[in-house]
């Protein structure tokens, strides 16, 4: 059975706190705070720092994974699309 994967925020940390997020591959059929296939990346938007797994990003990618709006957003200022041009090169 095909399964499609996006790669979307998973909101963490304390309730009533300023939010971080995972960046997590996940099924599209689950919930925001459902199972999730494997972490690749970490945002926290107060102190704007940003850890991500390339090569794990790059694989779901190749395979097919959507990013939501937020995530390639994260990604572009991340200059994640530069990387990976060069990547490929």
């Amino acid at each position: 059975m095909f399964v499609m994967v996006k790669l979307r925020l998973k909101r963490c940390g304390r309730k009533q706190r300023a939010a971080v997020y995972r960046i997590v591959a996940i099924d599209v059929r689950s919930r925001r705070e459902g199972r999730d296939l494997q972490k690749v990346g970490f945002y926290d938007p107060i102190k704007n720092q940003t850890c991500l797994n390339v090569p794990a990003i790059l694989y779901f990618l190749e395979k097919g994974a959507q990013p939501t709006r937020t995530v390639y957003d994260i990604l572009r200022k991340a200059e994640f699309f530069k990387e990976k041009e060069r990547a490929l090169s």
